[in-house]
């Protein structure tokens, strides 16, 4: 039955991805913008604690994108046996959940993917796989907002990262839309032969149609890394399929474009603020060479046991976290645009986790020298990353700490209520000559000496893009 649920709601990513694209590359041209917004049905997934809401002119946006087995209202029994789910009554776990980060030029876009079965603190119920966030949140009494907004706050303990938008597909969405965009080709360095999958393709070029495009994705036996790699397979997908997208075979063909639209405009859930058009004219130009994507970082993928049962796992690095954040969608606007602060404005609180004896009580001594307020100096779980973490709308007071630990990531994030600078294995620390008022780059020290030339970072999974005509395992 897993695989049976598996095989329906494996492409369902791609119609997300395919609202955004159709959009940002002005699809409406051919299709009447009132009668596509028509069939979104609209859910308050943004409350104020989550992310207050702001204007898409100047800022960057995050938008979550994920995908379940819920079944839209008004499909019918012969669109669901048509999908081969007849026997499946569908859920609510969200097991495709994706980050569009959009920077505030829009000349690029990251796709963030987080796997499954990802092991996070979900506020309210503890530890557990992130997939079962929305469904926690739902039914406890939230419906689907509720769910939107427990998985919204999780994502955002996790990454730091603030989510501005939600959207959400079903299934009969996802299905819809991949037969409207056709057959697809696709690459691979060597042949398959996957008889849980069914994918049986020959080493080079082979054009897919659906089903056999639905077999590519699910692969994961006989790849290494398991789900892993069928994440790398899917995100591949994705860039082939926006790469169709975006060809004048779809947006110079009216029918085609029309039966898109009318697919994903009835099968999503979006947050009312969600304004597709203003989401178009930031995204005016984005082409299939520069939309990247990434995966959040993990060490392992391990069985633990919970309640006396064996549960596989994906185990999160969450030490990695910020600087793999901070790779791949940089400072954010609110950051790069505001202005430091005086230090005697600022209280800051040292965390030493580089595993040094003494380093956050001489770092904090440092900073209180040149005028800083500072809080008690503590310890904190080694990290590899030297990170100045500060709390939404402390970006100035952020900033003027940066001036002064050269190297540093800088990271905006909820687990925090003022500014805390946490010392990493990379050596970087506080120094008394001034760094520059651009704030902290991202990069990580080597030599343990303050203010040396800082190397970039190498995130777990760094963001990447596809060339057109790729090969992939």
């Amino acid at each position: 039955m897993d695989c049976l649920r598996f095989d329906v709601r494996i492409f369902r990513w791609i119609v997300v991805a395919v609202v955004v694209l159709l959009v940002a590359t002005g699809g409406y041209v051919w299709y009447n913008y009132q009668h596509f917004v028509s069939g979104i049905t609209h859910v308050d997934a943004i409350s104020h604690s989550n992310a207050p809401a702001k204007d898409l002119d100047g800022a960057d946006q995050n938008i979550l994108l994920v995908g379940d087995d819920h079944r839209p209202a008004g499909a019918t029994a012969q669109q669901l046996a048509e999908l081969g789910t007849t026997a499946d009554g569908g859920g609510t776990n969200t097991d495709t959940m994706m980050v569009l980060h959009v920077p505030a030029d829009g000349r690029k876009a990251t796709l963030i993917s987080f796997p499954r079965d990802s092991w996070v603190n979900i506020p309210g119920f503890g530890m557990n796989k992130l997939n079962a966030a929305f469904a926690f949140g739902s039914e406890n009494g939230g419906g689907d907002a509720g769910g939107a907004r427990l998985l919204i706050s999780t994502i955002q303990n996790l990454t730091g990262l603030t989510i501005d938008h939600f959207v959400r597909i079903s299934m009969l969405g996802f299905y819809d839309v991949v037969k409207a965009l056709g057959p697809v080709n696709v690459c691979l360095n060597n042949a398959v032969n996957d008889p849980y999958s069914t994918v049986n393709l020959p080493k080079g070029v082979s054009t897919l149609n659906a089903q056999q495009a639905l077999a590519f994705v699910r692969q994961r036996h006989g790849l290494p890394n398991g789900d892993l790699d069928r994440i790398v397979r899917q995100q591949y997908f994705l860039s082939v399929e926006a790469r169709q997208v975006l060809s004048a075979g779809t947006l110079l063909n009216p029918v085609k474009l029309q039966n898109v639209l009318d697919a994903v405009s009835s099968s999503i859930q979006t947050d009312p603020g969600l304004d597709l058009i203003a989401l178009a004219a930031q995204l005016h130009g984005l082409s299939a060479d520069n939309l990247s994507t990434a995966t959040i970082p993990v060490s392992g993928t391990p069985t633990i046991t919970v309640d006396g049962n064996d549960v596989s796992i994906v185990q999160v690095d969450t030490a990695a976290m910020p600087s793999f954040i901070h790779s791949v969608v940089g400072n954010p606007s609110a950051y790069v645009n505001a202005k430091a602060a005086a230090p005697s404005t600022v209280t800051v609180t040292v965390l030493n986790g580089s595993g040094a004896d003494g380093r956050a009580a001489s770092n904090t001594a440092t900073l209180a020298a040149l005028g800083f307020k500072t809080g008690t100096p503590g310890t904190t779980a080694t990290t590899p990353t030297t990170t100045i973490e500060y709390a939404s709308g402390m970006e100035s007071a952020a900033k003027a700490v940066a001036a002064h630990v050269p190297g540093a990531t800088v990271s905006a994030t909820s687990s925090v209520s003022g500014v805390t600078l946490v010392l990493g294995a990379d050596g970087v620390q506080a120094t008394s000559a001034s760094a520059s008022t651009g704030g902290a780059s991202g990069t990580s020290g080597s030599s343990g000496s303050p203010g040396s030339p800082a190397p970039a970072p190498t995130p777990s999974t760094p963001a990447k893009t596809y060339a057109q005509g790729a090969c992939i395992n």
